[in-house]
Formats: structure tokens, C-alpha cells, sequence
């Protein structure tokens, strides 16, 4: 087996694990799901999760992967035996398949970046318009329909991979950890300026009520769609449930206290996420866009590109969010390739350099169709989002909680010292509370994208098929 590289620094780790969880997951779906969600109803939800189910969560990915330093196969098949390995490869199908679909709409952001700085985004709008009368549908819509598909963005998905490939193929040190200790600043400062700037808007106020006033009789009255939108947020922006947090506690050093160091990860990227929403309400309240939630996956594109054409400073702004999104992107994106690239050094002996283009190559195959109709970005998402993270994370918690609870009581007390009780309170809420909501979620999760299936996706096949 080809010797495992570690990390250079204790920051190298705790900004590529942050670079990991507020890619994509904090800038764009954030948005759309908690608009889908209600605003502040889905946030009060998110947050609770992230708490107390994230926390716990993160803690097993972390002693996991630093006890066995391996990927997520080799890892569980070391702890729970042979037949784990399988379990341990939906680890390895849930990064193929959200990395797909991921390099996708990280090119859209490229796309928008680059259209910012070539002209305004009103003037843009206004080449839409003669197509957007023809529809009968919003002017940014078509923008976004007709950049969104097609061999622009099949170009672009060319692009970000390559990128991706790229850092990975570099290492730990070289790439991955050099490339987060860059990015991740850059993305904290670039929002918190956008934050300040949103703030000064005439009519953001609407925007922090939607997005700070929570109704608890709307939370109470939407939960069961409200419960796995939160779960699969939570785990899809704390990188859980895909083998990321494994895969990078397994270049840990023994002396190193995960409490502290999940703690950190958690409030930076909870910090993120609430941050991004700082950002991107109030501006769309204070350029007149109240429904928020429509729109699905294009909803950011949309409502940002018509408040980015109506606002003062908004070409600027515009080229400032869209580019702080393809950054965090990237960031997220190398840490979903490291797994599966990890999964080939460790246990197939690849060199790194054949393992990242072999992996990366393929995932950029899946994601082709993608690029060409957005049903199968909803047909991938929906999958990833509402089953494979809430099952990843489950077998976990089955694993750690009822067959090697005293492994991982033992390697957590590492770098900390004698957890006396709260090793068995930790245990024994990864045994039932949290295996109990993970089980609501991913039968809701499952009922959700049947639903999809039955009704969108059918509808799609009988039309083009």
C-alpha cells in the first residue's frame, strides 16, 4: 500500500475541512431550500440539527477515520468486518454521485462570473427579453435556462473538473491543504463585505424578517417536510454521510482533540451558512423578490441575476458573489474526489496522480447529461440529498453506537483525557435519538423522491421518450 500522507498543520485541517463543508452546499442550496422551507422556520430546524445531531455525527466520522486511517471502505470493513466494505462503498457512490452534478452547477457560477465582468447584468437581461415574451416567463429564467444547459455548460463542467483533478493529483500538502488555506479567508471576507453591503439596502428589513422571525406554528404545521430538507442540509453542508470527514480524519495525528476541532468546523461553517443568508435575503427583498423558495436549484441564479440588474453597485456585487461561489465550489469539490481517490490509493494501490484523473474522469462522464437537462441534476440531488447522506451517516451510528462503542469512546479521549461520563452520553445518543430522527428522515427522504419519480421524472420520460 502506498504511504498516506498527513496533514502539514492543525489549520491546514481545520480549513479544508471548512473548505469541504461551505462550498456549494452554504451558497447555493442554502438559499433555495430554506426559501423553500419558509425562511426562518427552515433555519430554526437547520440549526437544531446541526446542533444536536451534527455535532454527535461529526464526532463518529472523526474517530473513524483517524482510528483506522483509511478511506470510508477500508475503514468500516477494519471495524465492523468483511461485509462492512459494502456498506462502506455508499460512501464512494455518494461522492461520485454529488460531485457530478456539483461540477455542473459550479460551472453555471464560473458562467455568471465571467458574464458579469463582460457586461451588466441588466443589459444581459435585456438580450432575454424578445425569448422571455415568446415563453411567457421571467427574463432571468431564460437567461438561466439558456445558460444553464447545452454545450456552454458542458464546457464549463470540462472546466471545473479538470481544476478539481488537478489539486487533487497535487496531494495533501501541495494541493488540497495549500489550496484551502487560500481559498477558505477569501470566501469569509468576500461574504462578510456583501453582508454589510446588504445591510444598507433600502427594504432589506423584509428580508430579515423572512429570514430571522420564525412563525413555530408554520414549523409545527410543515414538519415532515420541513425534518429531512433540515437533515439533508445539515449533512450536506457539514460534508456527513459522504465519507469527507472519514477520509480527512484519517490524516490526523493522535494527539489531536476532535471535540475542539469539530466545534471549530461546525461554527464556521454554521457561521457561513447563516452568513450566506445575511447576504442573500435582504437583497432579494430589497430588489422586490418575495417568493424566495421558487425556483428549486436555479432559484439563486435568478433572483440574484434580477437584483444584481436593479440595484446600484450590482454589477460588482454580482461579479463578487458569483466568484466567491466558484471558489467555495472548489473547495468542496477536491474534498468529494479525495475520497473516492483515496479509496483507490489505499486499497488498490493506485498512484495518486492515476487515481484523481481515473476517478475524476468517470465522475465527469455521469455528470455530462446533466449539463444538457436539468431533470437529471434533480433526479441526482434529490438521491444524494434526501438518501445516500441520511444512510451514510446512519450505518455509521449503527456501527459506532451498538457494535464498536468502546473504540470509539477510546480513540475521542485521545488528546482530550479521561471523558468519564460524557464518553457514554455521546454513545448513547448516537445509539438512539440520533439513530431514531436519521430513521424519520430517510423513510420521509425515500417517499419524498418516489413522489419525484412517479411524478416529475415519469412526466420527463413520457414526453422525451
Amino acid at each position: 500500500m502506498a504511504q498516506r500522507e498527513t496533514w502539514a498543520t492543525r489549520t491546514g485541517f481545520i480549513l479544508a475541512a471548512v473548505g469541504s463543508a461551505v462550498g456549494l452546499g452554504n451558497i447555493w442550496r442554502f438559499p433555495f431550500v430554506a426559501g423553500e422551507g419558509g425562511g426562518a422556520a427552515f433555519l430554526v430546524m437547520y440549526l437544531l440539527f446541526v446542533g444536536l445531531i451534527g455535532f454527535p455525527a461529526i464526532l463518529v466520522e472523526f474517530v473513524v477515520g483517524r482510528r483506522t486511517e483509511r478511506n470510508p471502505v477500508g475503514a468500516l470493513m477494519q471495524l465492523g468486518g468483511n461485509t462492512w466494505k459494502y456498506i462502506g462503498g455508499v460512501f464512494i457512490v455518494t461522492g461520485f454521485v454529488i460531485l457530478s452534478y456539483y461540477s455542473v452547477v459550479a460551472g453555471w457560477f464560473i458562467r455568471y462570473f465571467l458574464e458579469g465582468l463582460r457586461s451588466s447584468y441588466a443589459s444581459q437581461l435585456a438580450g432575454f427579453e424578445s425569448a422571455a415574451a415568446e415563453a411567457g416567463a421571467p427574463v432571468a429564467a431564460v437567461m438561466f435556462g439558456e445558460l444553464s444547459t447545452g454545450i456552454d455548460a458542458f464546457v464549463f463542467h470540462t472546466l471545473f473538473m479538470a481544476v478539481t483533478i488537478g489539486v487533487v493529483a497535487l496531494g495533501i500538502r501541495r494541493g488540497i491543504e495549500l489550496a484551502t488555506k487560500l481559498m477558505v479567508p477569501a470566501i469569509v471576507l468576500l461574504l462578510v463585505g456583501m453582508a454589510v453591503w446588504a445591510f444598507t439596502l433600502s427594504g432589506s428589513s423584509a428580508g430579515y424578517e423572512y429570514y430571522l422571525s420564525p412563525e413555530f406554528g408554520v414549523i409545527l404545521d410543515n414538519w415532515t417536510s420541513l425534518l429531512p430538507a433540515a437533515a439533508g442540509q445539515a449533512f450536506f453542508t457539514l460534508s456527513l454521510g459522504m465519507g469527507v470527514m472519514i477520509t480527512y480524519a484519517s490524516y490526523l495525528g493522535e494527539d489531536r482533540n476532535l471535540t475542539k476541532d469539530a466545534l471549530t468546523i461546525i461554527g464556521f461553517d454554521t457561521g457561513i451558512a447563516f452568513l450566506t443568508g445575511l447576504v442573500v435575503f435582504p437583497i432579494f427583498f430589497a430588489a422586490g423578490i418575495t417568493e424566495p423558495g421558487e425556483g428549486g436549484p436555479g432559484a439563486i441564479f435568478v433572483s440574484m441575476t434580477e437584483a444584481f440588474a436593479t440595484l446600484s453597485g450590482g454589477r460588482i456585487l454580482g461579479i463578487l458573489f458569483f466568484g466567491t461561489v466558484a471558489i467555495a465550489a472548489l473547495s468542496s469539490a477536491i474534498s468529494l474526489l479525495e475520497v473516492v481517490t483515496a479509496y483507490l490509493i489505499d486499497e488498490k494501490g493506485v498512484e495518486r496522480w492515476k487515481a484523481s484523473l481515473g476517478m475524476g474522469g468517470v465522475i465527469y462522464l455521469l455528470g455530462v447529461p446533466v449539463t444538457f437537462d436539468l431533470i437529471f441534476l434533480d433526479l441526482l440531488d434529490l438521491f444524494a440529498d434526501g438518501i445516500l447522506l441520511v444512510f451514510g451517516a446512519l450505518v455509521l451510528m449503527i456501527l459506532v453506537g451498538w457494535i464498536a462503542p468502546q473504540f470509539a469512546v477510546e480513540e475521542l479521549s485521545k488528546g482530550i483525557g479521561d471523558l468519564g461520563s460524557l464518553g457514554q452520553a455521546w454513545i448513547w445518543a448516537v445509539r438512539v435519538p440520533i439513530i431514531i430522527v436519521l430513521l424519520v428522515s430517510l423513510s420521509l427522504g425515500v417517499m419524498d423522491y418516489v413522489e419525484f419519480l412517479t411524478t416529475d421524472f415519469s412526466g420527463w420520460l413520457t414526453e422525451n421518450l
